[in-house]
């Protein structure tokens, strides 16, 4: 089959974000003027080493935000974010911070989620995360489309929680990835592969 994306592609469902993937998902933390919030984000990569850069993308808005999510809104008010890991066993809550609460609802206690403090910046992140990112707003990118942002940060900091360092490498008992339409996957069959030199 092939089809072009203008013209729609006649499948029960778009297959375009189940073809790219999977996908790490970034839990998304941030706090504003009016309060705290947490939300999944599946268009999500690390993009740079040095210095460390992220970004997520956005691309839905709520009636209550001006054209964007909760997450948005408040990254452009405060300039800061964390990112954290979803552990399987969370899966649950993560779904739950998906929910379009009201601006100013906390997703945080919603879902039972308990945060910590960042040391790098004024945010709140998932205190139970294999790993959380402290990351510095770079820019905010209109992409295509209506309501779609590109959210660029450097990270300023890394939580990393002791039971996932193994002989000095990050090491969590699965990764959790988006698939597209309803399906999620836990990596954990892990290999490894050389480099051609210099590679």
């Amino acid at each position: 089959m092939f089809y072009r994306p203008a013209e729609g592609h006649g499948l029960p469902h778009n297959p375009f974000n189940a073809i790219v993937a999977p996908r790490p998902i970034a839990w998304v933390g941030t706090r504003g003027a009016q309060g705290d919030n947490l939300a999944p984000y599946s268009f999500f990569n690390a993009v740079a080493y040095t210095p460390p850069q992220v970004i997520f993308a956005s691309t839905s808005a709520k009636p209550d935000r001006a054209g964007t999510k909760d997450s948005v809104a408040q990254i452009r008010e405060s300039g800061v974010f964390s990112i954290s890991l979803v552990p399987l066993a969370m899966i649950g809550a993560m779904n739950a911070t998906s929910a379009p609460l009201a601006a100013g609802e906390d997703e945080f206690a919603a879902a039972g989620v308990a945060k910590a403090a960042c040391e790098t910046i004024d945010c709140p992140r998932v205190a139970e995360s294999y790993a959380s990112l402290e990351c510095r707003l770079v820019q905010i990118t209109p992409l295509l489309g209506e309501a779609n942002f590109l959210v660029h940060g450097e990270v300023t900091g890394v939580h990393i929680r002791p039971d996932c360092l193994t002989e000095g490498r990050f090491a969590p008992p699965e990764r959790l990835a988006r698939l597209g339409y309803r399906d999620y996957g836990a990596l954990t069959d892990l290999f490894e592969l050389e480099r051609p030199p210099g590679g």
